[in-house]
């Protein structure tokens, strides 16, 4: 679905075509952003040509379309000045999100929340001190007014599992950019995923890769940040699982992921936002030690003292359960998630070396936290306050 928004809402772009061509599994992918003026529709199409197969095809997972006006762009100048530290956190209640919203408020933000409208309200935001306002990527009409007076735009949001994947992550983004650009945003944060442009396949990272070279285009002052996989996430997947002796499921991928605390990630979000020789630039955050499944499992196993229920999904069955739901229209979403479940459980390392990343950002390998330090952290608070509450109950039993 192209999205159109009001002419007073956009900005307008001579015709230009521009290509740009990369390697990829040995053949080429030719990367194709084309504007025209009638009907002035923008296309990202990635074609590939793969010599090794001896053919040349179409990628049919992704084609995004969005449609911009060339007429009747505000003028915003002269305007009044904004704050610097005036800033919108897109996605503020979710792993990240909330992070970052927190670190922001520790360092003097002014902290504005866009936030869906939703039965439970976002009041822990507010309790933290940041002003939450309701609009919603699908509305475009809603997008405008949460940015007026915002200097920053920290983008962290991605679309809710039971939502198609293009909803939010691609037909949203892509009106909140056009909104942020109309409107004089100075500088846009944007979260990726580390290794997005290799995996056309699917879906979700081939909208990530799209969205950076859409945010390129756009000619905003940006920042992009490629993410490797959250600490926070293995608490579900595999810590609570563990101490309630429940199944913890897992696959015989050799697949290695550099897992990083969210706190981490705010907190050298903030210190590149700072540095103004990070404008334009592409960083990677990865954590300190790139861990696969098994190992995460044994450290969790040590850490919690008792041994794990492992069922094992071989990656076979997730292919194969991926290439069924394509043969129905209702579960093609369902597709497109196992697809990036493929690929996390594929023979491929998400991690980068970090050092030139820390010498850029000023910052000493030492401070990351090891995942070793933060599952030990969160086992230790966990077991104490099982053994606190064991002791209450003793302390309350009545003996006649």
């Amino acid at each position: 679905m192209a999205l159109r928004l009001h002419a007073q809402l956009v900005t307008p772009g001579p015709f230009h075509r521009r290509h740009l061509t990369t390697k990829h599994s040995g053949g080429n992918f030719e990367l194709s952003w084309k504007r025209t003026l009638e009907p002035d529709i923008l296309v990202f199409v990635r074609s590939v040509s793969s010599s090794s197969i001896g053919r040349s095809y179409k990628q049919p997972w992704l084609t995004c379309t969005a449609q911009v006006q060339t007429t009747g762009a505000v003028n915003l100048a002269p305007g009044t000045p904004v704050r610097p530290t005036s800033i919108l956190v897109v996605g503020a209640t979710g792993t990240l999100g909330r992070q970052i919203v927190r670190r922001a408020l520790d360092e003097g933000y002014d902290v504005r929340c866009l936030v869906r409208p939703r039965p439970a309200p976002a009041d822990f935001l507010r309790d933290w001190g940041a002003t939450v306002v309701n609009a919603d990527l699908n509305k475009p009409e809603t997008i405008p007014a949460t940015l007026v007076g915002i200097h920053t735009v920290i983008d962290c949001a991605t679309g809710r599992p039971e939502e198609p994947i293009k909803a939010v992550d691609w037909e949203g983004k892509v009106a909140l950019v056009q909104c942020a650009k109309a409107m004089g945003i100075q500088k846009y944060v944007f979260y990726s995923i580390h290794n997005c442009d290799k995996h056309p396949e699917v879906p979700l990272m081939e909208i990530k890769y799209c969205t950076e070279k859409f945010l390129q285009d756009s000619g905003l002052n940006h920042i992009v940040i490629r993410l490797c996989g959250f600490m926070q996430g293995l608490i579900g997947q595999y810590a609570v699982p563990i101490l309630e002796e429940k199944s913890v499921w897992g696959t015989d991928a050799p697949t290695r992921i550099a897992y990083m605390d969210t706190q981490d990630i705010a907190r050298l979000t903030f210190i590149a936002l700072r540095n103004e020789k990070i404008n334009g630039k592409l960083l990677t955050f990865a954590g300190p030690r790139a861990w696969t499944t098994q190992e995460v499992i044994t450290l969790c196993e040590r850490l919690a003292g008792q041994d794990a229920n492992v069922t094992t999904v071989p990656v076979s069955i997730l292919r194969f359960t991926r290439q069924l739901t394509r043969f129905f229209e209702w579960t093609n979403d369902v597709a497109d998630r196992l697809a990036f479940s493929e690929v996390l459980t594929s023979d491929v390392i998400f991690s980068v070396p970090m050092a030139e990343t820390n010498q850029l950002l000023g910052v000493d390998a030492k401070d990351i936290v090891t995942l070793e330090k933060y599952l030990q952290d969160y086992f230790t608070n966990i077991l104490k306050k099982l053994k606190d509450l064991k002791a209450q109950s003793k302390q309350t039993d009545i003996y006649f």
